[in-house]
This record gives C-alpha cells, structure tokens and sequence, in this order.
C-alpha cells in the first residue's frame, strides 16, 4: 500500500499566507462578541507546540465565543497512524484528557469532542467515556483506514447511538480512504451526521477535479463535483469550511464561492484549524476565513449561519 509524503506544515502555510493576505478585513472580532458571536467548530490544544495560553488569545483575537477542541487518538505504532507518523494528529495535537480538563475549566467558552484510533481494541469504550462526560463530535478522524471499514462502521454505530456527528478528515492516499464509496455510507446511517473535512473533501467541489494527487487545486471550479453532491443529496453531510484547504475553497474562484456558500448556506460551518498564535493578520488563517465568508457571502444571514447558526444548531450549543 503507498503512502504519500505528507505535505509539510511550514510548506504550506508559506503558500496560503497570500490567500489570507488577499482578504483586507478587520478581522479582531473583540468588538462584535456581544452582536455577532462566532463558533469555531475545529481547533486544537498543543497545536504545533503551541501552548494553552497562546491558543485561548488566539480564539479571543479572532472574536470567537465557543470553540470546539477536537482531540487526538492515542500514540499507536499502528498502521492506520502510518507507524507513528500520524500520532497527534500528525500535528502534536492533545488527546482527550487535555481537551476535556480544558474545556472543563473554561466552559464559558470551550467545549470538547472525542477521539480514538478506529482500529485500537479499546476505541469505542473510549470513545463512549467521553460521549458520556457531555462530547459533542466524535472527531477529528484523521487516520489511515478504509471509510467503510468495520471499525468505522463500529463509530458511526456509536455516534447513532449517542446523537452526535462525525467529523472525518479526507486526504487521498493518507485519511479515510475511499471517499468515491463514502455515499454508501451516508445512506447506510442517515440518523448519523457526517461533517467532511480537508484536502479531498475540499478539492472535489469542482466537477472536473480529477487527479486525486492534487489537494490543493488553483483556478475556476465548475459546480457538480463529489463533495457539492454529497451536500446536495444528503441531509447528514455537512462541511467543515477549515484548514487551508477550506479557505482555498472559496479564494481560488470567488464568483463559484458566493453560489456555493447560498447553494449549501444550510451545511456548512466555521472552524479555524489554525496554529497560529496571534489570531489576527494575514499569517492567521483562521481570521482569513472568517473575512472570506463575510466578503462572499451574499447577505448577512448566511453570514451569520456559517459563522454561528448552523453549528449551534447541529451541536445543541
């Protein structure tokens, strides 16, 4: 089985800091908290070393009024961690435990999920532990297994079981192969909602995205793709608007943005995914994204429904 070189964070970064640049927005929400509260529905503790203090600042920077930490499995030496590549998260990520006590302790504005490696004897036990303790996602799910294995299909059994989605991590060749099969299961657990997220999910808005190897593909986006159907044709899927990969969404052909965001103003949420430590600017692209759905969308309520209503909704907040 081949395995593709993860793309390097520092690369990466490098090449979306001109994406966020291009979007000129006063983006230190602290002035819009009382009117226009925001939900980050994707961020994590110990993000590439960054400590607890420096992310709480972050999210306060960018406006932010509840945020969601979604941990990491345990460090395995497993195959579906790519032998440890992948432990963290692949970006030092916290486990459980830290996101819960943190949570715990700043409930005014944090709130948590629930992560294990699919394939670990003990996941599910784990997984319920924190469903238990009040986790609102199962995720984020960034390992390497089959979409439709028996192991996921024993978590979204359990994310049935306990009425809370499943937020899935969609990289070719590296997460959650198999995402030309992933309708399957959409149709298999209809009561199970799925949020997609990442390179894959994100490059297959376009109808003629067809090398899989490019994740983070450039120009006009023709509407009809994988994961634009998927939200069209299924009430349980749902798109995480994070990450890189998120923002490049939108910026790589805004007049195909602003038709995508009215088209799918019901699904779609805002999460951060950033590790930056500032929370403001153009290296921060979590703010980045948040000016690209204020710019793009084309009224004020599907603003306000990406930026907070439609998670307060699917996570009860």
């Amino acid at each position: 089985m081949s395995i593709t070189k993860p793309i390097s964070r520092r690369y990466f970064i490098a090449g979306t800091g001109a994406l966020v640049a291009g979007f000129a927005f006063k983006v230190d929400g602290s002035d819009l908290l009382a009117s226009e509260p925001i939900i980050d529905i994707h961020q994590h503790t110990d993000y590439a070393g960054r400590t607890q203090e420096q992310m709480h600042a972050h999210q306060r920077a960018m406006g932010i009024t509840t945020t969601i930490l979604l941990p990491a499995g345990r460090s395995l030496n497993y195959g579906s961690t790519h032998y440890g590549v992948s432990n963290g998260l692949q970006v030092k990520a916290g486990g459980n435990e830290i996101c819960y006590n943190y949570a715990l302790q700043h409930k005014d504005e944090f709130t948590f999920g629930a992560c294990e490696v699919p394939d670990f004897p003990g996941a599910i036990p784990e997984l319920e532990k924190y469903l238990k303790l009040g986790a609102r996602v199962i995720g984020e799910l960034k390992f390497n297994v089959e979409c439709d294995s028996p192991e996921m299909r024993k978590i979204y059994e359990l994310a049935q079981a306990y009425d809370v989605p499943v937020l899935m991590h969609w990289q070719y060749n590296m997460y959650n192969r198999g995402y030309d099969r992933f309708h399957k299961m959409l149709k298999k657990y209809p009561r199970v909602n799925f949020i997609g997220h990442s390179q894959t999910f994100w490059a297959n808005i376009d109808k003629n995205h067809s090398d899989q190897n490019v994740l983070y593909p450039k120009g006009k986006v023709t509407a009809g793709g994988w994961t634009d159907r998927l939200l069209s044709d299924y009430p349980n899927m749902w798109g995480d608007m994070s990450g890189g990969s998120g923002l490049n969404s939108m910026t790589r052909d805004e007049d195909h943005a602003r038709e995508f965001l009215k088209r799918h103003q019901d699904k779609l949420l805002y999460g951060s995914d950033c590790d930056d430590k500032v929370g403001v600017g153009a290296p921060c692209q979590g703010a980045g994204t948040i000016a690209a759905i204020r710019k793009l969308s084309a009224t004020k309520e599907i603003e306000r429904k990406l930026l907070y209503g439609n998670a307060k909704q699917l996570f009860r907040l």
